[in-house]
């Protein structure tokens, strides 16, 4: 889980556009963040195996 202040500042107007960061939505965690489902990679994986993320599979070959 992501440090309380952090999630404050996040969504508080900041001065410059290069001081946000991305952060994913369920757990708030800073990296390893996936862009286009706005997820880090662990809360990507846990979705994906359980099927709640329409469109991806797991890779098999």
């Amino acid at each position: 889980m992501a440090k309380t202040s952090k999630i404050v500042r996040e969504k508080k107007q900041l001065r410059y556009a290069v001081r946000y960061r991305n952060r994913c939505q369920l757990c708030g965690r800073p990296r390893g963040f996936i862009r286009y489902f706005k997820l880090c990679r662990l809360c990507f994986r846990k979705l994906a195996h359980q099927g709640m993320l329409p469109g991806v599979t797991k890779a098999s070959w």
